[in-house]
C-alpha cells in the first residue's frame, strides 16, 4: 500500500504517472502517423 500511496500523493510518484502517460500516448501517435504513411502509396499523385 505504501507504493501506491506514495505512487499517487508525492510529486515524484504523479510526474512518473505523467511521464508513462505522455509516451504512451506520444506511441499511440507515432504508431498511428506510421501506419497511415505505410498505407500510402507513392506512386499515385496526391489530390
Amino acid at each position: 500500500m505504501k507504493l501506491l500511496t506514495d505512487l499517487f500523493s508525492t510529486d515524484y510518484g504523479l510526474m512518473s504517472i505523467g511521464g508513462i502517460a505522455f509516451m504512451m500516448c506520444m506511441g499511440a501517435f507515432f504508431l498511428r502517423l506510421f501506419l497511415g504513411k505505410m498505407k500510402h502509396d507513392p506512386t499515385r499523385p496526391q489530390q
